[in-house]
């Protein structure tokens, strides 16, 4: 198969320029401390004092690009004003100066910025300094982005999940080399379909593979329990930057970030009760409360603004040119409960009513040419939840399908409605992660028990650090077929067995045609498809 054409140049010094920021880590577990607690190095003044410089701790990152600029984050480990600087070249001659917010404890040291006022179509080499309250600075860290085109230009964007899973955390031997893979495509942005983090899953020291290989992983203070309070889920997240791949994949290529059920608890949903559910670990059992904390430290460590969402959290439209919308869904937030699955009517589902009105009316209103639904969890995939199976009744399910083959029932009844009001809207395209398998799946009403929609693809891919899984079957409701699959045959097969995925998007600006590969852990294309305009 051709390699896939690479997107907008970014200079090779440049990333590992964003990669050497990594020298400027404190350790993981520093995230779990009040930011001034962790000692700095001290510079001299024209005094000869002796002042703390701040310190950026966890690299840099943006995300939600726009025609105009992007959001930046960062992290200090000290009270400390965020001050970001831009410029067309790295060089940053000239450089357009944007102050951000103080960065405190209140919010883990973590702060963003939304940098606006940039051309459009651009590549944007960026700076992050921290201003301490003595006067200090910090070291620099850099970084690139792209913003959003005007006018139809070649578009690339790759997207995956599923971060430390199933207790495989960085490897010691070559740590998360797959973002590293990631950031070699150049891609103008990344969709990160959920599973940020493994909040419910420790990581040993070392682990026994199926193929009776051992795994050691990197382990810190924050990943050798579940985690139950917000300083646990705060380490989480700086555990998982601890990677040098993933700090210089942050720099270099903007996000596009949601949350799915670990970044809480396996298969959570609103109202649920851990009590009786057996899960190790667990003194909380209130799934809320749990998601109160982690959805506290996921916005405070991914660089989002939940002001900008539609309701103030997390679902969103982002424009991309005249060529592409992607639409974010928030899939946990909302989510009935997970043994409603097989009701025989629906009044909130998956997303619930108001969300569902939302993405029916924006797919309608939308004017790019494709339409791409970034749905962490999959709609035809059968997804148990053995946790909450109700006793002597059907199977719980975690994910949307039952696996029965027939009407819509539970999630699907919101689902169909979404499929049938949006039928003669062209070009959509679902894009899923969750499943730790990569699969494209082909919806075909004359095979399905509902009829009411135009045909349409669903693609998969993962994970990204975590346990590959065989492939599940597909329910029959929407005529899903399967027409490629990439996954193992034993569970939980480890990430340095292979079976790590990520999928890359490629829009071409002259013919409008929208190309799925589905890559293997070093970006080799196991799968293409090519998908031309209505």
């Amino acid at each position: 198969m051709a390699p896939i054409a690479s997107g907008p140049m970014i200079p090779r010094r440049t990333l590992l320029r964003a990669s050497l920021a990594g020298a400027l880590l404190v350790p993981a577990a520093a995230a779990l401390q009040a930011c001034g607690s962790s000692g700095n190095g001290g510079s001299p003044t024209s005094t000869g004092l002796i002042v703390n410089r701040p310190r950026l701790t966890h690299g840099v990152a943006t995300g939600d690009p726009r025609a105009d600029g992007a959001m930046v984050w960062a992290r200090s480990d000290s009270a400390a004003r965020m001050v970001v600087e831009t410029s067309a070249t790295e060089a940053f001659s000239n450089p357009i100066r944007v102050e951000g917010p103080q960065l405190t404890p209140a919010t883990d040291g973590t702060g963003r910025v939304r940098v606006t006022g940039l051309e459009p179509g651009q590549t944007v080499h960026y700076r992050v300094t921290l201003e301490g309250e003595d006067g200090a600075t910090s070291e620099p860290v850099v970084g690139v982005f792209r913003t959003a085109p005007a006018q139809p230009q070649d578009i690339k964007f790759i997207w995956s999940g599923d971060v430390v899973g199933q207790g495989w955390g960085i490897n010691r031997q070559g740590g998360m080399a797959i973002f590293g893979a990631m950031a070699d495509r150049r891609p103008d942005f990344f969709v990160h379909s959920g599973d940020a983090i493994y909040a419910d899953g420790p990581v040993p020291e070392t682990q026994k593979q199926n193929d009776g290989g051992m795994y050691a992983s990197v382990t810190a203070p924050a990943k050798d329990h579940v985690a139950q309070t917000l300083d646990d889920f705060r380490g989480n997240y700086a555990y998982n930057l601890t990677d040098e791949h993933y700090r210089r994949f942050n720099a270099t290529v903007p996000q596009l970030v949601q949350w799915d059920d670990h970044e809480v608890t396996n298969n959570w949903f609103p109202g649920e009760s851990l009590n009786g559910q057996n899960r190790k670990g667990y003194t909380e059992t209130d799934a809320d409360k749990l998601a109160g904390y982690a959805y506290q430290a996921w916005r405070e460590w991914q660089p989002v603004e939940p002001a900008e969402a539609v309701d103030g959290r997390l679902h969103r439209k982002i424009p991309y040119g005249p060529l592409l919308d992607v639409f974010v869904l928030d899939m946990r937030s909302y989510k009935n409960p997970n043994p409603e699955a097989w009701a025989q009517s629906d009044d909130g589902g998956v997303l619930g009513p108001e969300q569902t009105q939302w993405l029916i009316d924006s797919l309608k209103k939308s004017t790019a040419v494709w339409k791409v639904v970034a749905n962490d969890l999959p709609i035809s995939i059968v997804v148990p939840d053995a946790a909450t199976d109700p006793a002597g009744g059907p199977k719980s399910m975690e994910a949307v399908a039952q696996g029965d083959n027939g009407r819509p029932l539970g999630r699907e009844i919101a689902f169909s409605r979404i499929l049938s009001e949006t039928k003669d809207v062209h070009n959509i395209v679902y894009l899923t992660a969750d499943v730790h398998y990569t699969a494209a799946i082909s919806y075909h009403p004359e095979q399905a028990a509902f009829a009411d929609f135009a045909p349409f693809w669903e693609f998969v891919s993962g994970p990204l650090n975590a346990g590959a899984f065989p492939q599940s079957p597909l329910d029959g409701t929407f005529g899903a077929r399967y027409e490629f699959v990439h996954a193992p045959t034993d569970k939980d097969t480890s990430p340095a067995q292979g079976f790590q995925h990520f999928g890359e998007v490629t829009i071409d600006s002259d013919s409008r045609a929208l190309t799925v590969a589905l890559c293997d852990a070093s970006g080799t294309p196991l799968y293409s498809k090519e998908l031309l305009p209505a």
